[in-house]
């Protein structure tokens, strides 16, 4: 049986050349980084170069890459570390309604503790309208975190536009950058932002590390208290080979990125099409030009994405029905929600997530598959029968 994965929103396949970089430092790269002796300089040459090679990947300098456990401590980092260091100024944050739960979460804590959140909407694209930030601002105004692109649904953010308005105002902005880094260039210089999250498993880095940019002289408090890693802002002793993984794989992703981009959005369009012509009641979900180049995120009319994941995965086909986050859930994603889409329609959202592994003979296999699951599921369909076969 054929092994398809198209779920890289979840997680990508490592690059092989990160894993070798990584090899040399699982055998002997076991001293401390704060120590001086021999092996602690070899340990802390090889963060000085990763820091170095994940900061040119988003145009950034190396002294402004914080490394992290994940975007979801990244994430957690900025909101909480910023907004505590700036609680002079005030308590008021503004965001958006189709986040990350690893920034809706934390924000929900920190206004049971006095902040303000201001939840801006978005449009049937899952686009934020950067009016509505201007709009949201107030004196108390310490901060904006509104994502770069949105991995459900693939829509790229104005986040140019959004730079400028909180720039001009002299408000934070911080963006989580998971979906985004390593898939689209970045440069924060270009973007306006202060604070960056990003993750080294969505662009052929291992899991278990991730990083914050901060724009040297932002102010932030530590998330983890202890020794004085990362310049003091991060505690506890560095994760080496995490951390040599995805300097290696940030340099590959700079390097190889419009080669990448090319081949995944020219696939994509070739699934998206294919399902658009062979399957009925089919709606796209984001932007329809604006979005992720491996992004693809349909609704299903009539049955549940859950099934559709299942059955495919039967036949070999690893998909997502949403997030990962949210994948066991039986509710509809709040993002799918937040675009305006029926709730029953919205039961039947479906993910692929394409990467640089896939190939032609995947995206084949797939639109042979799917349209006779669709089928059977949909005969299954007390609604299908009395409504579907009729549209």
């Amino acid at each position: 049986m054929n092994k398809i994965y198209m779920d890289n929103a979840s997680g990508a396949p490592m690059h092989p050349q990160a894993i070798e970089a990584m090899i040399p430092f699982l055998k002997d790269g076991f001293g401390n980084p704060s120590n001086l002796h021999q092996f602690g300089r070899m340990t802390n040459e090889a963060i000085l170069t990763a820091r170095g090679q994940v900061a040119k990947l988003i145009n950034a300098k190396p002294g402004e890459i914080i490394f992290t456990s994940s975007g979801t401590e990244s994430n957690n980092f900025a909101l909480k570390g910023i907004l505590e260091s700036h609680k002079k100024k005030g308590n008021h944050m503004i965001t958006s309604e189709i986040e990350h739960f690893s920034v809706l979460n934390p924000l929900k804590t920190l206004e049971k503790s006095g902040y303000e959140v201001t939840y801006v909407p978005v449009d049937k694209h899952g686009m934020v309208n950067p009016d509505d930030v201007k709009k949201a601002i107030k004196p108390t105004t310490v901060m904006a975190s509104i994502m770069y692109a949105n991995g459900e649904i693939g829509s790229i953010e104005p986040i140019k536009e959004i730079g400028a308005i909180t720039r001009e105002k002299g408000i934070v902005f911080h963006t989580d950058a998971v979906a985004a880094v390593g898939q689209v260039p970045v440069n924060v210089a270009e973007v306006q932002v202060d604070a960056l999250s990003m993750s080294a498993n969505q662009f052929g880095g291992p899991s278990g590390i991730g990083a914050l940019y901060l724009r040297e002289g932002m102010r932030i408090l530590p998330l983890l208290q202890g020794g004085v890693q990362e310049g003091g802002r991060r505690a506890g002793t560095e994760n080496i080979t995490g951390i040599v993984g995805m300097g290696k794989a940030a340099e590959l992703a700079n390097a190889e990125m419009q080669q990448r981009v090319d081949k995944v959005r020219e696939l994509r369009d070739r699934l998206k099409d294919g399902i658009l012509k062979n399957i009925g009641n089919v709606f796209l979900n984001g932007h329809p030009t604006n979005r992720l180049p491996g992004n693809l995120s349909l609704c299903i009319e009539f049955i549940e994405g859950e099934s559709v994941l299942l059955f495919l995965d039967m036949q070999g086909i690893a998909v997502s029905s949403g997030s990962a986050c949210t994948s066991r859930s039986l509710k509809a994603s709040h993002v799918i929600m937040a675009t305006g889409v029926d709730a029953a329609l919205a039961q039947g959202t479906i993910l692929f997530s394409l990467g640089v592994n896939n190939s032609d003979a995947d995206i084949q296999y797939v639109l042979e598959k799917l349209p006779s699951i669709v089928n059977r599921l949909r005969e299954m369909s007390p609604l299908y029968n009395t409504r579907g076969k009729k549209s």
